[in-house]
């Protein structure tokens, strides 16, 4: 019959060979060592794990305002990082010779998802002689604050005092895969983050930093001023200062001030000098 001849059939072979070819060499590509998922772009809808931090921030509050770079007047602060999946390894030399001095890495989410560039980006920035630590990003509407305390403190965000390990971060924030205060009332979240924060200073002797913005703080827990007496404060604001802060904290011990810095994407100052960073690494 016409059309079916034995050339054309050796054509149609060749065309699904190469078409077979091409599609293994992009799984390999896409499921090779250092292959990190590309960060969740704004409105875009993020999947399961992707969450970290300021994914939140940037979907409410708007991205930065700059091209990153540190406010001048706070030049003589310590310079950090805040790295996840997404960077996959990152190239911890380069941070370091440009001036960032500790990291934080997400360890944990919810309780069942583990960063699986953990191990690099945790021993990566120490041993190029970094201070870091790891934060945990909650899913307060997933399981409760002590379950995923656990989680966190058994899968990366345990501390020890060596100078050089910070205490694990509690990462509470706009919930980027729904309503923004996870279905809860006010008084039910201060009770979830207080479940968190009590159970990880039981398992790791340390109080929990907190990483939030004063917008969604004042929106989800009524502005509570329970906590600033105990956990540090981490503010996320992209600007050229800090602002104003959620009730109950005097000082900032922590400021996310971009997410389009160098290298990766997530920078911050530490509020202080070196040697205060490392009094808070040794608790």
């Amino acid at each position: 019959m016409p059309g079916h001849g034995p050339g054309k059939s050796r054509r149609r072979r060749g065309i699904l060979y190469a078409a077979a070819l091409f599609t293994s060499a992009l799984a390999l590509l896409l499921t090779a060592p250092g292959a990190a998922s590309a960060a969740p772009q704004d409105n875009h809808p993020v999947k399961p794990g992707e969450a970290s931090m300021g994914v939140g921030v940037r979907m409410h509050e708007g991205g930065d305002p700059t091209d990153g770079t540190p406010p001048k007047t706070l030049d003589a602060t310590v310079h950090g990082v805040d790295v996840s999946g997404h960077q996959g390894n990152v190239s911890w030399s380069t941070l370091w010779n440009s001036g960032v001095r500790f990291a934080y890495v997400k360890a944990t989410e919810g309780t069942s998802y583990e960063n699986p560039y953990f191990a690099q980006q945790y021993n990566g920035s120490y041993n190029v002689g970094m201070i870091r630590g790891a934060y945990h990003f909650a899913l307060p509407d997933n399981s409760s604050g002590a379950s995923q305390a656990n989680f966190f403190a058994s899968n990366g965000g345990g501390w020890s005092k060596d100078g050089k390990t910070l205490p694990g971060v509690l990462d509470i924030e706009y919930n980027p895969y729904g309503a923004t205060c996870y279905g809860k009332s006010q008084s039910a979240m201060v009770s979830w983050i207080r479940d968190f924060t009590s159970t990880y200073k039981a398992r790791t002797g340390r109080d929990a930093v907190i990483y939030t913005t004063t917008d969604w703080w004042t929106q989800c827990t009524g502005n509570n001023g329970g906590f600033g007496s105990t956990n540090p404060l981490w503010i996320a604001r992209y600007a050229s200062a800090p602002g104003t802060l959620p009730n109950g904290w005097g000082f900032h011990t922590f400021w996310q001030y971009t997410s389009t810095g160098p290298t990766v994407g997530d920078h911050n100052l530490f509020n202080g000098a070196m040697d205060r960073l490392v009094a808070l690494a040794n608790g």
